[in-house]
């Protein structure tokens, strides 16, 4: 038995809405469109029909003359027939392509579009049986059998109720003038319409919202599926953790380069070491420029001996640079004292050596505050 986590009754992510819509499922309302089409088209034949009318007579009456002319020129029916049909075509393309449009534009007004290529992509899954069966009694399919049967038999009803009010006007047609029968059939087929239009559009009402719900309920997920989403959105943390490991490991080597222009190089005193470098004119702080840890520890401190930095030996304070600061950041400010006490000590020994000044003594213990100590409670390397 599959545990509550797998149960799919969290709301689809913004990652899975994005992903439908690539594949192109999207709520879609067959009513609507229906109404678009059925509306649009009603409305586009009406104000079409008089110029369409007298386009029609126009070309019946040219296509119906028959004299002498037409009988020494026969060619001249080929050529009616073919004005006909072009006739035909300009009156019913505009019409279609109205009808077209209005579809279109009720179809992106609701939402119910994707610009997507792989519905109409070959699937060999889908012709798997268990996965037909399964769709055909799917929640949606369910619920469009039955709004679909629902909506046939409320029009019936209507349909019946209409024809059945006007069954006795019917026969008073063959007794009516040509015109006048026309005008009047004309009359209620546009309110047998109306009818109809207005059934169609209470069920688009309900069907738009309706067909959003049944898509945001297909695309819920379970809890296994929101965190496996979150992991390769954010990525895995244990490849993460590596791969930061790795660019530190690259900027430390890259760093070495920088240990010539340090003022100072703390170690600890083979495992950690930590150059650090300070100008009063352009820093705030003193900067980290290089660091290390065991063979790089090693390789900082020779190419300091070999650039004539000074190398100390603060294995609290190194193995504090160490954890707490990063390559070309400037120190923690908690380690502002104690990393001001080695600078003061390096600048006197230097001034010493120049002759400008007396010998410092014993280099003093740097005032490092022990929580900033990542081995402080243990035995330190």
């Amino acid at each position: 038995m599959e545990s509550s986590s797998q149960d799919k009754n969290l709301p689809a992510t913004a990652q899975r809405l994005k992903k439908a819509r690539s594949d192109g499922q999207v709520p879609h309302s067959k009513d609507l469109s229906n109404l678009a089409v059925l509306g649009g088209g009603s409305f586009a034949l009406v104000a079409l029909l008089p110029t369409g009318f007298e386009t029609l007579r126009t070309a019946l009456r040219a296509q119906l003359l028959f004299d002498s002319t037409t009988l020494l020129k026969p060619q001249q029916m080929l050529e009616r027939l073919s004005d006909g049909s072009v006739r035909g075509l300009l009156l019913v393309l505009p019409l279609g392509l109205l009808v077209l449009a209005i579809a279109l534009g009720a179809i992106v007004a609701s939402g119910g579009y994707a610009l997507s290529a792989k519905p109409i992509t070959p699937d060999i899954t889908r012709l798997s049986p268990l996965a037909g069966i399964g769709r055909l009694f799917s929640k949606k399919q369910l619920t469009d059998t039955a709004k679909l049967a629902f909506i046939t038999a409320v029009i019936g009803v209507v349909a019946w109720q209409f024809l059945g009010a006007h069954v006795a006007p019917f026969s008073t047609l063959l007794m009516m003038p040509l015109e006048g029968a026309l005008g009047q059939l004309g009359g209620w087929i546009t309110s047998g319409a109306t009818l109809l239009l207005v059934v169609v559009l209470l069920f688009a009402v309900i069907d738009v919202p309706l067909q959003k719900y049944l898509h945001a309920s297909q695309l819920k997920m379970s809890l296994e599926e929101v965190k496996r989403e979150h992991k390769e959105a954010e990525g895995d943390p244990f490849i993460k953790s590596k791969r930061r490991a790795r660019q530190r490991e690259l900027a430390q080597r890259n760093s070495v380069n920088a240990v010539p222009r340090a003022d100072l190089v703390v170690m600890n005193p083979t495992h950690y070491a930590v150059a650090i470098r300070y100008d009063d004119a352009t820093m705030n702080a003193p900067r980290v420029i290089a660091k290390g840890a065991d063979l790089m520890a090693l390789r900082i401190r020779d190419v300091a001996k070999a650039s004539d930095v000074p190398v100390l030996q603060s294995p609290m304070l190194a193995r504090a640079l160490y954890a707490h600061a990063e390559i070309d950041s400037e120190i923690p400010a908690a380690l502002y004292t104690a990393v001001a006490q080695v600078l003061a000590y390096v600048y006197q020994l230097k001034a010493a050596l120049k002759g400008q000044g007396v010998a410092p003594g014993v280099m003093p213990v740097p005032e490092v505050p022990p929580e900033l100590d990542p081995h402080f409670g243990k035995s330190a390397p």
